[in-house]
């Protein structure tokens, strides 16, 4: 029986919906919040690998379903789990809902996974912010597990 659990993320981004959708899709920009390497832009049907140099990781991403400046349907991990960003228009720039469901942990585990991924996608989202209203790559995802 799979797991009614999932993790949910937001924010507020000042801008546009295409502008903050196309953040999501097109490594040129989410390179600059989130992962270093991408080995292309997110279309429906594909696979996408992503790589955070920095740790050495990669992670492999299926993209199920885009709806442009609405919803991306991922799922991604080890194990694999489903990631959707919702992007909804407001009054005042576009909200960013990144949802994660799907997890086979089961006890202590599935709390360390579900912390892991409410810090994780708290933190994109905060880089996200930065970068799209104000320029800024604050190097979040670098400096959150420092080696040195």
């Amino acid at each position: 029986m799979e797991s009614k659990i999932f993790v949910q993320s937001q924010m507020l981004i000042r801008k546009p919906i295409n502008e903050v959708f196309e953040a999501f899709i097109n490594p040129e920009i989410t390179t600059h919040f989130w992962f270093t390497k991408s080995s292309g832009k997110l279309v429906e049907g594909e696979t996408i690998l992503w790589e955070w140099e920095m740790y050495g990781a990669k992670s492999e991403v299926k993209v199920h379903q885009i709806i442009p400046n609405q919803m991306i349907k991922t799922e991604w991990g080890s194990p694999a789990t489903n990631v959707d960003y919702e992007f909804k228009e407001m009054e005042k720039g576009t909200l960013v809902i990144i949802k994660s469901y799907g997890y086979s942990q089961t006890g202590d585990e599935l709390l360390a996974v579900i912390n892991d991924n409410t810090g994780g996608f708290t933190t994109v989202l905060d880089g996200c912010k930065a970068y799209l209203e104000h320029g800024i790559n604050l190097r979040l995802i670098e400096d959150k597990f420092p080696s040195k």
